[in-house]
């Protein structure tokens, strides 16, 4: 299909007035956000390259997410690849987001196998026919996905996911299903009984999503069952591509069990997994063990070992075996050794568990009722492991395996006809889940003295608040259906497979080019001294934090992604025990730095920083069922303890790069589960310990701010909207009518909150003029969303009230009174407020606006602000100052990291050129 441009009748001669002058001074991402919509052109091919070297390796498939400028392309645009060759490579494309008048916003295009490792050349055009296609057909009770390798059957009720996996007509794997070990009880020494239940996977429904030709989705939703009892939900996406002899599985669970202390039968997760059986077919000695160590190690063993023997068979044989391949017939090796065959063991069970990140063990035995033997160890484990032989098996691999320890591998009974394989998320081996809160409240039973306990140690405790009742974690894992047991370099692909997932990406230049996520953003450049040594900050704060992780230990199945709030600088330690200094849950938007840091950048470290976080934020530290679905919790020392459960933490926002850079299905369930999100106003009152008179959520008249609350709420129906999603209309509606009623109000803004109608989707107009600014109020986002509005939706009044809000924030306090009647009272976060002087800059046209945004940059007033005379760099720390030795830098702060690096990377792009 040929191209569908929508051309300019506007040429940029057309473009007038001071504001206009101005920011075609400013550079070229400046100049961007000032231009009609009418004034793109034809697009031109974009080139996408892979995050790391490698190409996509042994991974069945890759989805990148491109951009588009407004009115380039309409809905049923088609596009086509090729690679560096001129080759056509098959792509499957579609719709992920659009502008306000139709055009293609963002399209996601997915590659399977053949895609190679190299650049490739994105175009408008007809796609080019994968020679496999994948295809999906349902029959009776399964669905058939084949994609012209493998074949799975897939359940569509009963406990099995998958029930077989075929690689022509042979049966490489089957009977997949989830398994859950629930223990009642913890022992008060700390040690778990070893008393548990046993539940297992049942669907309650399960969906196809897509159906090819390159890229087919099937979605399985459902609970883990024993007897009369369901509970703990999953959400499991396959994914299965052209041509591929592999698939990938993304697992979701939701916790919604009870720890309550005390109390018999809890709820004590001991173990969860996914489990497949292997048909076994060849003889023994024909049957590899293949376990992932560190790197690309192995472990490569046969079940019935024949090398290593007092007599041997001969080096042919030895090095076939060690080699993975057929044995020649016995009656060919030596006889001493094929006349004793029986008395060789048999090793049917191997085991790798991973119980923290810095130690991982394996271990063998005969079968079942006889002793373990040690088969090694080390520290970091890749998570993948093979069994199967000569006439086929599966490789199976666990993403993130040590960094969300405690996991494990578990093969048994690869001696008898039929192996079976468990993927463990959370070990049996390990202690079990304990989720229970972590203090006994210390006598803070009432408001007051809940108060009290939050200026002493910043937690804001509640009783029965520090729930985990329905957080959520998402695992990634990748199967292989094998003919044969693949050569070691084969398996060493599948091991970085697993490590890292091939990505194809879109370059900073098209993210730029296109104008998306509010046009905030350029490329890294150090044209002068002053931009590289902010360049150098920048850089010196993300491999901080970067090296934090590690020599903290910010690991764990529930843990990982997160970073800390605050420093004990006496301690040489994070405050990861003090109360709302520890875990961040996106305090002021790191997700946010950090997206913006890889946008425009294209660093694959950053992207894989960032994308850990996104899905820690957005399942860990967010609820997804009961009472509180749809807020999230503020910073402390468990992700969920705080009694602050907020629609900030929930941000749709904190979720949208991803999304839309990657096509994610499980995030784009979390953006789209946040549309009814206002709705939770009338769960929980969030000032309720500081309100003095009664209160009773009225639907029609609910207090919501303009800052952490809409940012929140108006970032799930923009990216609905933009989605198409279910409920788009309806979202449309709520952004229009609510950027309309704060426009409306006397002091837009500035106002601070109005009343919301749940029913319309409108704030009431409050007449009386009120000055209400919180130094938090644009920090979670609202700056971000603000500028893609602005950008998207012609409302010149909603416009002039936030030009004004960021106008005035950073004003003097004459100012402020001058312009409202009153100033804004004591406020903070000058720096970070500072891209707000910025944005006003270059939209008003206002140079002394641009000098003052790097004045408040450079010079904030708020002392834990970074300087230029801040000391950028560590210390070295070491034992017995440490646990480890490491490095330090005890000014830093995650609050002020965040706002620094947002503030550089906008401030940089808008008035760059403006710079002291």
């Amino acid at each position: 299909m040929s191209p569908i441009p929508r051309r300019s009748l506007l040429k940029a001669a057309a473009v007038a007035g001071a504001a206009a002058q101005f920011s075609w001074a400013l550079g070229t991402n400046a100049q961007a956000a000032t231009r009609s919509e009418a004034e793109t052109a034809d697009a031109d091919p974009v080139t996408l390259d892979w995050l790391e070297d490698g190409g996509l390796g042994s991974a069945p498939g890759s989805t990148v997410g491109v951009p588009w400028p407004k009115g380039t392309y309409e809905k049923e645009q088609s596009f086509s690849l090729t690679n560096a060759d001129g080759k056509e490579i098959p792509v499957q494309s579609w719709p992920i987001g659009y502008w306000p008048d139709g055009s293609l916003k963002w399209t996601a295009h997915a590659v399977g196998a053949g895609a190679g490792s190299g650049k490739l050349t994105l175009t408008a055009g007809t796609p080019a026919a994968p020679e496999k296609k994948v295809t999906v057909k349902r029959s009776g009770g399964t669905i058939d996905v084949s994609t012209g390798v493998i074949t799975a059957k897939i359940g569509t009720s009963g406990s099995t996911l998958v029930k077989s996996v075929l690689r022509g007509a042979t049966e490489i794997a089957g009977t997949g299903r989830l398994v859950l070990l629930r223990q009642p009880e913890i022992e008060d020494g700390d040690q778990g009984t070893e008393k548990y239940e046993r539940f297992e996977s049942v669907i309650g429904e399960a969906e196809v999503e897509q159906d090819g030709p390159v890229r087919a989705v099937v979605r399985i939703d459902g609970k883990h069952r024993k007897g009369d009892r369901s509970w703990l939900p999953f959400s499991v996406r396959l994914y299965f591509h052209a041509g591929a002899e592999s698939f990938r599985m993304v697992h979701t669970i939701t916790y919604d069990g009870d720890q309550e202390p005390g109390k018999a039968g809890g709820d004590f997760i001991r173990g969860i997994g996914v489990r497949f059986k292997v048909p076994m077919r060849d003889a023994a000695y024909d049957r590899h063990i293949r376990i992932g160590g560190e790197g690309t190690g192995l472990l490569r063993e046969a079940v019935k070992g024949i090398t290593g023997l007092r007599r041997d068979p001969g080096e042919a044989v030895r090095t076939a075996q060690f080699e993975g391949r057929k044995l020649p017939d016995p009656s060919t090796w030596d006889q001493r050794v094929t006349t004793r065959l029986q008395y060789i063991p048999e090793w049917g069970d191997f085991t790798l568990s991973q119980l923290s990140a810095d130690g991982f063990t394996v271990r063998k035995r005969t079968k079942k009722g006889h002793g373990w033997i040690g088969a090694g160890g080390g520290r970091r484990a890749s998570g993948f492991g093979y069994v199967g032989g000569a006439s086929g098996g599966f490789a199976f691999g666990l993403r993130d395996f040590w960094e969300k320890f405690p996991a494990q591998l578990d093969i048994r009974g690869a001696h008898t006809d039929t192996a079976e394989v468990t993927l463990w998320l959370w070990s049996p081996e390990a202690q079990p889940m304990d989720l229970r809160f972590y203090h006994d409240g210390m006598g803070q039973d009432t408001y007051p003295e809940q108060l009290e306990g939050l200026n002493i140690t910043y937690e804001d405790y509640e009783p029965e608040f520090g729930t985990p009742y329905g957080i959520a974690r998402t695992s990634e894992l990748l199967f292989w259906a094998h003919e044969s047991t693949p050569s070691a370099e084969a398996l060493a692909q599948q091991v970085a497979a697993v490590r890292t997932p091939p990505q194809l990406a879109a370059p900073p230049q098209q993210l730029v080019k296109a104008g998306v996520f509010g046009r905030l953003f350029s490329e890294p450049e150090r044209s002068t001294a002053a931009k590289a040594k902010i360049e150098d900050h920048l850089d010196f704060l993300f491999t901080y934090y970067k090296d934090q992780v590690e020599q903290r230990r910010w690991y764990g199945f529930w843990d990982y992604g997160d970073i800390m709030h605050s420093y004990d600088p006496s301690r040489h330690q994070w405050c990861y025990d003090v109360g709302g200094y520890a875990w961040d849950n996106s305090e002021l938007s790191p997700d946010l730095w950090l997206w913006f840091a890889y946008m425009r950048s294209g660093r694959a470290d950053i992207f894989r920083f960032a994308e850990a976080m996104t899905r820690h934020t957005g399942e860990v530290d967010v609820y997804h069922l009961g009472k509180w679905a749809g807020l999230g919790t503020r910073h402390g020392v468990q992700h969920y303890a705080d009694s602050a459960k907020q629609q900030r933490i929930a941000n749709t926002t904190y979720r949208r790069y991803y999304y839309f850079l990657t096509a994610d299905e499980r995030v784009g369930d979390l953006m789209h589960a946040n549309v009814d999100s206002d709705e939770t106003f009338l769960v929980l009152d969030p000032i309720r310990k500081i309100r003095t008179e009664p209160y009773t959520p009225d639907r029609n008249a609910l207090s919501i701010g303009f800052g952490t609350d809409w940012s929140g709420l108006v970032s799930a129906w923009l990216t609905e909207w933009e989605r198409r999603g279910p409920k788009w209309e309806k979202a449309k509606a709520r952004v229009l009518s609510t950027m309309e009623t704060i426009a409306a109000q006397p002091n837009g803004f500035v106002q601070g909150s109005a009343l919301y109608d749940l029913d319309t989707g409108r704030f009431a107009i409050d007449k009386e003029a009120k000055v209400s600014v919180s130094h938090l109020s644009s920090m979670f986002g609202l700056v971000e969303m603000c500028a893609e509005l602005i950008d998207q939706i012609d409302m010149p009044e909603f416009k002039e009230a936030w030009i004004d809000y960021c106008r005035y924030f950073n004003a003097t306090k004459a100012e402020q009174k001058a312009r409202y009647g009153s100033d804004f009272g004591s406020l903070l976060l000058f720096q970070g407020h500072s891209r707000q002087d910025a944005y006003a800059a270059v939209q008003a046209g206002d140079e002394k606006l641009a000098a003052r945004a790097w004045r408040q940059f450079y010079n904030s007033a708020d002392t834990w602000d970074y300087k230029e005379s801040t000391d950028w760099s560590t210390k070295k720390i070491e034992g017995p100052t440490a646990l480890v030795s490491g490095s330090e830098a005890a000014w830093v702060s995650t609050n002020a990291t965040a706002l620094y690096g947002l503030a550089a990377i906008q401030n940089l792009a808008l008035v760059g050129d403006k710079m002291p």
